[in-house]
């Protein structure tokens, strides 16, 4: 199991999940087996309801969508 970025998955990673280059669940990843990228696996939430926000540790969604599609990495990889 491997990430978009070609990092070695394992269940209790930390993780984030993007659709059209945006985060859309972040959380803990569990319950996904090896031998497959594609639908495998859940996030438990991690964010409780209320966060404080120090702006100095935040970035626009649209701001991390821009590093994501520089870097090559706002896009789904084709099926194996």
């Amino acid at each position: 199991m491997h990430y978009r970025n070609g990092r070695e998955a394992k269940n209790g990673d930390l993780i984030v999940q993007l659709n059209d280059g945006k985060i859309s669940a972040v959380g803990v990843l569990h319950s996904a087996t090896p031998g497959n990228d594609y639908c495998n696996g859940y996030i438990a939430p991690t964010q409780s309801p209320t966060q404080m926000a120090c702006m100095c540790d935040c970035l626009h969604v649209d701001d991390l969508a821009a590093i994501l599609a520089e870097k090559g990495l706002d896009k789904r990889p084709a099926g194996k």
